[in-house]
C-alpha cells in the first residue's frame, strides 16, 4: 500500500496532534512582526524568526518523515537548514536522507550540517563516513589525522576513523587510508595497531592483520581485545601457532573470561573437544559461582554429539536458574532469557534424538516473552511432523498475534504444514483468506503464487508474482520463480531472460537463481554457459533438483560418467525427488 500526505493535510494532522505549537502558528500569523521561537526536538532554532512557512515547512517534513515519506521530508529539511543556517535541521535532512538512501542529498545534508557545526563530532564523522562509503578519499587520511590530533581521548578518536574508513567498498584503499591517518605517536597506542589490525582482516591480509594484533599485544600484553585478535587472525595464518599462543596466555589470565569463551569455541570449531571441555573445566574452578559456564559445557558437548552429558548439564542449569529468578523476583537477572536459550538446545537434542515429544515438551515450557511466539511456531511444525495437524492447528489457534507480522507468521506456518501434509487444497485456503484479510503481503502473495504453480493454474501464479514485483520490486525469488517457470516450459524465454536477469543483478550468488539462470541459458541451447551455472549452484547447494539440471547439461556434453555421479548423489539425498527422477525416465537412464 502506497502511502502519501499532502502538505495541507500534513500540517491539519499536526496541528491536531500539536495544540501548543497550533497556538503558535496562529498568533505568528495574527501579529505578523512578532518573533516567535519553535520548539524542536532537539532545542530552540538559533535567533530565527517564526513565521508561518517555516512553520508549515518542518511540520510537513516531520510528519511526511514518520510517514514513510523520506524524499519529501530529506530535501524540505535541507531547505529549512541553508534557510535558518540551524545545524539541527541539517542533521534530520541527513538522517531522513539515509533512510531514503539518497546519497547524493545525504552527502549535501551532512557537508550543510558540518558547514553549521564545524566542532560537531558526530557531523564531522558522518560527513567523512559518507564521503569514503561514496568512494570519495582525496585528502581523507589528512582529515582523520587532524582529529585524532586534536582529540584528547586518541583511542575513541582512533576508533572512530577507523569506523570511517570501514564504510568504504574498497578495503584496500581503506586499509592505506587509515595507514596514513595514523601515524607519529598514535603508533605508539594499541589502539592503533588493532585498528590497523582489523582494516587488514577486512581488506584480506591476514599476515599484516596478524603482524599488527601482535604489536598491539607487545604494547600491552594484558589487553583482551588484542589477544582476541592474536588469536582469529592468527587461525588463518598458523592455527597450531595461534592456539598455542592463546594458551599461554589464558593461563597467565585466568580473569580474561571473554578471551577464554572465544578459545573456547575456536578449539570446538576444529573438534578439539577435550582441550574445550579442559579450559572450561580450568574456567569453572577459577569461578566456581560462574553457572552460565555449566551452559558452554553444554555447548561444547552437544556439538560433540555427547547428547546424554549435554542434558544433564542443561538440567542442572535450568534448576540454578530457576532457584535464581525465584529468590530474586527476577528483577536483576537474565534468568528467564537464559532458561530459554537452555530450553532451545534442549529442542535441538531432542530433535537431533528424533524425541518429538520431548521437543514439544521443551517447546511449551518456554515462557521468555521475546521467544515465546516463535517456540509455539515450532512446535506447531514439530506436531504436524507427527501427523498431528489438528494439534497444530490448535496450538497456532490459541496464539494471540501482536501485529500483522505474527499474523503473516503464522498464516504462513499453517499453509506449510498443509502444503507439506500434501493438502494443497487446505493450504490455498489459508492463504487466500490472508491474503483478503492482509491485501498487498509480498510473502502471502508468494506463497500463495507458488501453491498455484503447483496445481497447474499458471495464470494465478503469474498474477500473483506479478504484483509481488510490484508491490515488492527488490523480491529476487519473485522474479526467479516466474523466470524460472517460463525457462522451464520453454515459453516466453525473452522474458525469462529480463525477469532472470533482474533476479541475478539483485542476488549474484544465490543458489536457486544461479541453478534458474543455468537452466535458462541450457533451454536456449548454451550449454557451456549453463554448467558454468549449474556448477556455480550446486557447489553452495547439492538438492537433487539441482543435481538434476547439472547433470543433464554435462549428459549433453558427453560427460555421462560426471553426469552418472551427480545423479548418484542426488538420489542419495532425496530418493523421491520429482524432477531427478523424471530426467532419468526421459533420459532412458537406469542407475
Amino acid at each position: 500500500m502506497k502511502l502519501s500526505i499532502s502538505l495541507s493535510s500534513a500540517v491539519l494532522a499536526s496541528l491536531c496532534l500539536l495544540p501548543s505549537v497550533a497556538v503558535h502558528a496562529r498568533q505568528a500569523e495574527k501579529a505578523h512582526e512578532q518573533t516567535e521561537l519553535i520548539h524542536l526536538r532537539e532545542g530552540r532554532l538559533p535567533d530565527v524568526t517564526l513565521t508561518a512557512d517555516i512553520m508549515y515547512r518542518f511540520l510537513a517534513a516531520e510528519i511526511g518523515g514518520q510517514r514513510g515519506q523520506y524524499n519529501l521530508a530529506s530535501q524540505t529539511f535541507l531547505d529549512l537548514a541553508k534557510d535558518t543556517s540551524d545545524p539541527r535541521l541539517a542533521k534530520r535532512a541527513f538522517q531522513f536522507s539515509m533512510a531514503d538512501r539518497n546519497i547524493a542529498r545525504a552527502l549535501a545534508a551532512a557537508r550543510e550540517w558540518v558547514r553549521l557545526a564545524p566542532n560537531d563530532p558526530e557531523a564531522v564523522a558522518s560527513s567523512l563516513a559518507l564521503a569514503a562509503s561514496n568512494g570519495q578519499t582525496t585528502g581523507l587520511a589528512a582529515a582523520l589525522w587532524a582529529r585524532i590530533d586534536k582529540a584528547s581521548n586518541k583511542d575513541e578518536a582512533i576508533a572512530q576513523a577507523a569506523a570511517v574508513v570501514g564504510k568504504m567498498a574498497d578495503k584496500k584503499m581503506a586499509l592505506k587510508v587509515l595507514d596514513r591517518a595514523l601515524h607519529g605517536p598514535v603508533r605508539s597506542l594499541p589502539m592503533a595497531h588493532m585498528a590497523l589490525a582489523d582494516a587488514a582482516w577486512a581488506a584480506s591480509d591476514p599476515k599484516r592483520a596478524l603482524s599488527e594484533a601482535q604489536q598491539a599485544l607487545a604494547l600491552d600484553e594484558n589487553s583482551e581485545p588484542a589477544a582476541q585478535r592474536v588469536l582469529e587472525y592468527g587461525l588463518k595464518v598458523d592455527p597450531g601457532a595461534a592456539i598455542n599462543a592463546a594458551r599461554v596466555f589464558s593461563e597467565s589470565h585466568p580473569n580474561a573470561r571473554k578471551f577464554q569463551l572465544m578459545l573456547v569455541s575456536r578449539l570446538a570449531d576444529r573438534k578439539d573437544f577435550e582441550g574445550a571441555l579442559d579450559l572450561v573445566k580450568k574456567m569453572r574452578d577459577y569461578a566456581p559461582e560462574d553457572f552460565d559456564l555449566l551452559y558452554t559445557e553444554a555447548e561444547v558437548n552437544f556439538r560433540a554429539q555427547r547428547y546424554s552429558q549435554a542434558t544433564a548439564l542443561l538440567d542442572e542449569y535450568i534448576s540454578v536458574q530457576t532457584q535464581r529468578r525465584q529468590s530474586l523476583n527476577d528483577h536483576v537477572t537474565n534468568a528467564q532469557a537464559d532458561v530459554s536459550d537452555a530450553r532451545l538446545l534442549l529442542v535441538q537434542i531432542a530433535e537431533k534424538q528424533g524425541n518429538l515429544n520431548e521437543a514439544i515438551v521443551q517447546l511449551g515450557l518456554i515462557d521468555d516473552p521475546t521467544v515465546r511466539f516463535q517456540a509455539r511456531i515450532h512446535q506447531a511444525v514439530l506436531q504436524a511432523r507427527q501427523g498431528n495437524l489438528s494439534v497444530a492447528r490448535g496450538t497456532l489457534d490459541a496464539l494471540k498475534p501482536d501485529g500483522d507480522h505474527e499474523r503473516i507468521v503464522i498464516a504462513l506456518t499453517l499453509s506449510a504444514i498443509y502444503r507439506d501434509a500434501g493438502r494443497t487444497d487446505l493450504a490455498t485456503d489459508v492463504l487466500v483468506k490472508a491474503n483478503k484479510a492482509m491485501p498487498g503481503t509480498s510473502a502471502i502473495m508468494y506463497d500463495l503464487g507458488m501453491l498455484y504453480e503447483r496445481q497447474g493454474k499458471f495464470d494465478e501464479f503469474e498474477k500473483l508474482m506479478q504484483r509481488v514485483i510490484d508491490v515488492d520490486p527488490k523480491n529476487a525469488n519473485a522474479y526467479n520463480s516466474l523466470g524460472y517457470t517460463f525457462a522451464d516450459q520453454n515459453i516466453r524465454l525473452d522474458e525469462a531472460q529480463n525477469l532472470l536477469d533482474r533476479a541475478i543483478e539483485l542476488e549474484p550468488d544465490n543458489p536457486f537463481i544461479l541453478d534458474s539462470v543455468g537452466w535458462y541459458l541450457y533451454r536456449t541451447g548454451d550449454n557451456r554457459a549453463a554448467l558454468d551455472y549449474l556448477q556455480r549452484s550446486y557447489a553452495q547447494l547439492k538438492s537433487a533438483d539441482v543435481a538434476a539440471h547439472l547433470g543433464e547439461v554435462l549428459w549433453k556434453l558427453k560427460r555421462r560418467d560426471e553426469a552418472k555421479k551427480i545423479w548418484r548423489a542426488g538420489l542419495l539425498k532425496d530418493p523421491k525427488n520429482e524432477e531427478l527422477l523424471n530426467t532419468l525416465k526421459r533420459i532412458g537412464v537406469k542407475l
